[in-house]
């Protein structure tokens, strides 16, 4: 019998071989494990994001309890849970969904208003007064127009007729009342001037110490607060945060304001100023010229008790005022009781509204409305006269709204996001 000899060193090759394979083989397991490990958090993670979409749905298919929190069932395992709260910013509603699953958590916040209908949109309400609407100039309406029984005819101004070949460029169809708002609205622009009370010390903001703020809104919500005048020049002041004073709010074009809410009585923007926010009052809503606020910017004013007063023997009624190159995009509403033969809502020459006006008293228009107007009456100062129900060179044209649009909640409506919030 022969006997094969082997090297030491053969032993040492085979052992090291051996060790090498197994590492790689132990390696090979740790990977596949950490792959499907990373592969389960990323699903967890890409489930929790979707989870807040869906809540946001949830939040536009449904109506639950204002300033409340409810959970919404996922007919999933307990560890996943997903929470919805609803309130308001301005005139919008604020709806913020938080997704947990397990130590994954995610969190969304959407302005919500009413969506635009995909065909035969309203370019014009106006309200049956027993009067006809009459058109004079170069005014033009284009789209969808509810008018009153009364019908609608050409006029003269100071030897102005009507110029178009058309009365109305789209279907003309008899309106009512005024379509209504959603009755949280109301209950919001009422209530608005009283959210300060609530807040503690730290909420409040002063800017002697900073004229740069931002705040996100998953933050609580921060306040400036002033009984006197508050003049927001060489400032910045971004997300949550709302400025209130007593007296009147005066905004500079060198401020930049984006996603704040103004209230006071009185509000002025003076000439180029440039932002996008919410300003309400109950007696003056003044933008000065080639003025730019951007999409969802509102402007919004709505009368008390013992608004009008006497002044110098004439009668000083509310009112919102847009001048000449101002372009807005977003919301116009005056809400009011006062009735008089004055515009509430007076729109000048060379002004752009990409958005909604409505003015449940008013309208003064010499300016353009790509979108929709509804109004209780128009009104025309020509010439040291007053011609009721009257447009003197006014547009309305639907059709230059985009589709996408996002705007009053009316009663009804279907809802929409405007805004995604930080």
């Amino acid at each position: 019998m022969m006997f094969l000899k082997l090297k030491a060193g053969a032993l040492q090759l085979t052992m090291f071989v051996v060790v090498v394979i197994a590492l790689l083989l132990a390696v090979f397991i740790i990977l596949i494990h950490t792959h499907k490990t990373f592969k389960i958090q990323t699903d967890f993670i890409l489930e929790t994001v979707n989870n807040t979409d869906k809540g946001i749905n949830y939040a536009l298919q449904n109506t639950f309890q204002l300033n409340d929190t409810i959970s919404v069932n996922l007919n999933d395992e307990n560890y996943k849970t997903l929470k919805i709260h609803r309130d308001y910013w301005g005139l919008f509603e604020k709806v913020t969904t938080v997704s947990n699953i397990k130590t994954n958590s995610f969190k969304k916040t959407a302005l919500v208003g009413a969506a635009q209908q995909e065909i035969n949109r309203t370019a014009l309400y106006i309200e049956d007064n027993n009067r006809p609407l009459v058109l004079v100039g170069n005014t033009k309406i284009k789209g969808v127009a509810y008018i009153p029984k009364q019908g609608i005819r050409t006029g003269n101004i100071s030897g102005h007729s009507y110029y178009g070949e058309h009365l109305i460029y789209g279907k003309e169809k008899t309106s009512t009342k005024l379509p209504e708002l959603l009755p949280e609205i109301h209950q919001q622009i009422k209530t608005i001037a009283s959210l300060y009370k609530g807040l503690d010390k730290d909420q409040f903001l002063d800017l002697s110490r900073s004229r740069i703020q931002q705040n996100s809104f998953y933050k609580p919500l921060q306040i400036i607060y002033d009984p006197l005048t508050i003049n927001l020049s060489e400032v910045s002041l971004t997300g949550y945060i709302l400025v209130q004073s007593e007296t009147k709010i005066i905004v500079d074009a060198s401020s930049n304001l984006k996603d704040v809410v103004l209230i006071a009585p009185k509000i002025e923007l003076r000439n180029h100023v440039e932002g996008g926010f919410q300003a309400f009052a109950t007696k003056e809503i003044t933008v000065g010229k080639n003025c730019k606020l951007q999409y969802p910017s509102a402007l919004v004013l709505k009368e008390i008790n013992n608004t009008t007063k006497i002044v110098d023997n004439t009668k000083e009624t509310p009112l919102i005022k847009i001048k000449k190159g101002s372009k807005i995009k977003g919301i116009i509403t005056y809400l009011g009781s006062i009735k008089n033969y004055k515009s509430q809502v007076f729109i000048d020459e060379n002004v752009t509204i990409t958005g909604e006006v409505y003015c449940d008293r008013n309208l003064e228009l010499l300016g353009k409305v790509y979108g929709s107007v509804y109004t209780s009456g128009f009104v025309a100062n020509q010439s040291g006269s007053v011609y009721q129900n009257h447009i003197y060179n006014g547009t309305i044209d639907i059709d230059n709204l985009p589709q996408e649009y996002i705007g009053l909640p009316f009663k009804n409506a279907k809802k929409g996001i405007a805004k995604w919030l930080y």
